[in-house]
């Protein structure tokens, strides 16, 4: 399985680049996938909801009225639930939503989003490249050589390249990584896949360990 090179006017530099098959050629596991994603997004959340109990509300703790002999249902003080201003039943309370997956899973999760982007022609190889400084404008014709513009993409380093980064951190349907930092969520989002030629052999090793 090859993959063409191409420079950075979106032309092809007539090399090629040999895609591992145990990783960008497998059947697709898509629970696999859910699972990582599944767990990506509940690290993201914060988990600071919180309603107050009946135990924690400030209010009169008189006994509103007797408890036997009104023809009505027997009531305690003001705070129950079923008053305004009660507290609340088996409300929320602040939680940690992440929870664990093994290494194997999650290197599963990845080959299957590549494998399934590989049949889609979503993965591309681009040159390795570096920017003399931060410039969005040349991130932008970069994209544009590459008919990416206005499309979701996601960019694989080979290394930390403060310049590449800052270069296309405001462009909001692009995102920069290194190789070692792309979860299997980052995979799924982009619409297109591009991996600086350098990226592909650590990317594959790094699924391998």
């Amino acid at each position: 399985m090859e993959l063409v090179v191409l420079n950075t006017s979106g032309k092809e530099t007539g090399r090629k680049v040999t895609l591992d098959e145990s990783v960008f050629g497998i059947e697709p596991n898509q629970h696999a996938v859910y699972l990582e994603v599944k767990q990506y997004l509940a690290a993201q959340r914060q988990g600071t909801h919180k309603s107050k109990e009946r135990s924690e509300i400030t209010a009169s703790t008189k006994k509103l009225k007797k408890q036997k002999g009104s023809g009505s249902a027997r009531y305690g003080d003001i705070k129950s639930p079923t008053f305004r201003g009660g507290g609340r039943v088996f409300g929320p309370k602040p939680r940690d939503y992440r929870f664990k997956l093994n290494k194997a899973l999650k290197r599963l999760a990845k080959k299957s989003v590549l494998s399934q982007k590989m049949r889609d022609n979503s993965i591309r190889v681009l040159e390795d490249m570096s920017l003399n400084a931060p410039k969005t404008k040349d991130f932008i014709t970069l994209l544009d050589a590459l008919t990416l513009n206005g499309k979701k993409s996601l960019f694989i380093l080979p290394e930390a390249n403060k310049n590449v980064y800052l270069s296309s951190r405001n462009l909001p349907k692009t995102k920069v990584m290194n190789f070692n930092e792309v979860s299997s969520y980052d995979l799924v989002n982009a619409g297109e896949i591009v991996f600086f030629e350098g990226a592909v052999e650590k990317f594959q090793e790094n699924l391998k360990k």
